[in-house]
């Protein structure tokens, strides 16, 4: 079986793309699945060692037939309808990015109410300037895209987890995992977020981020890095590896090696304040590992209540007509 010439091509436009985003502009390239209509992949903002969530969805149009249509200064890129409504919905702000293969150049345009421009036939048309080419250059409008209103941010956010607190909504038990490197002054650590199947086995995976904290406490930055739950930790993970320890710290063995203690195992967990965001062991010395299960708290309740007026509710009374009448 032979290889579409246009897969090829195709291929290389992702390819070229995700090299400007991570060499050029320094930041994070994401890849989505190929049934995400109408985005293909995602840059993620990175100021230093700083990631915070901004976003840009990207569309990746690859071949020379995006550039027959010749424009004032670059190229009419003409999407249709249904792709308009979706990108004007999304809940990131969308880049459309024209790669030449002869050139090896991608251009970029944002794709929003002020770009798009409907056609004397009704369709709709954006115009990709020759002189955006996607390289360093195109960083500070493209930050600025994905920064947005502080508080579109905010909600963007709460859309982009809306998944996992349907799934905490739907009764599935959510947990994060972190690494932190405790005698490194970046902050250096990895977090996960997944699933408890409560089947004995390792969670699930949803998402991963590699952070750079600082001498921030992982402990007290990491659950507000998930607003819309509440975060405690894990309680079978933390009994399991504090009952080995209870027993190397308090149990004496008699001849028939049954265990004594002075004090219980309750009592004694009990000192270790146990409401306390805390590692449940460390490797090495170097790593501490905790375990947090999420829970949906009133933010993550409100917001699911506020998105399904969005997406079902009907129209509200919000101006007047005829003000004075």
């Amino acid at each position: 079986m032979r290889r579409k010439p246009s897969a090829k091509v195709a291929s290389a436009g992702v390819t070229h793309t995700q090299q400007a985003i991570q060499d050029e502009l320094g930041w994070l390239f994401r890849e989505q699945p190929t049934e995400d209509y109408g985005i293909d992949a995602h840059a993620e903002v990175v100021d230093g060692e700083d990631v915070r969530g901004r976003l840009v969805a990207l569309q990746i149009k690859s071949g020379e037939s995006w550039f027959r249509k010749a424009a004032p200064g670059g190229w009419w890129f003409r999407p249709d309808a249904e792709h308009v409504a979706y990108w004007l919905n999304h809940s990131l702000p969308v880049a459309v990015v024209l790669y030449h293969p002869e050139t090896k150049r991608c251009h970029w345009q944002l794709v929003n109410r002020t770009t798009l421009q409907e056609t004397s036939t009704g369709g709709w048309k954006v115009l990709v300037p020759e002189g955006q080419v996607l390289d360093a250059s195109a960083r500070k409008a493209l930050r600025e895209a994905a920064e947005g209103d502080p508080y579109v941010l905010r909600i963007r956010q709460l859309q982009l987890a809306k998944p996992w607190m349907e799934l905490l909504a739907s009764g599935k038990r959510l947990v994060v995992d972190m690494e932190e490197w405790a005698n490194k002054s970046s902050g250096r650590g990895d977090i996960r977020l997944g699933v408890d199947n409560e089947d004995g086995e390792e969670p699930e995976k949803l998402a991963s981020w590699g952070v750079f904290l600082g001498l921030a406490s992982y402990a007290e930055v990491v659950p507000k890095l998930f607003a819309w739950a509440n975060a405690h930790v894990h309680p079978e993970t933390y009994d399991g590896t504090e009952y080995d320890q209870y027993r190397a710290d308090c149990c004496i063995w008699d001849e028939e090696y049954e265990p004594f203690a002075e004090v219980s195992f309750e009592e004694w967990k009990r000192r270790l304040d146990t409401d306390r965001i805390r590692p449940y062991r460390n490797g090495g010395g170097e790593v501490d590992f905790y375990r947090l299960e999420l829970t949906l708290n009133e933010l993550g309740k409100a917001f699911l209540v506020v998105d399904r007026f969005g997406m079902e509710g009907g129209r509200l009374l919000t101006e007047v007509d005829n003000p004075g009448d």
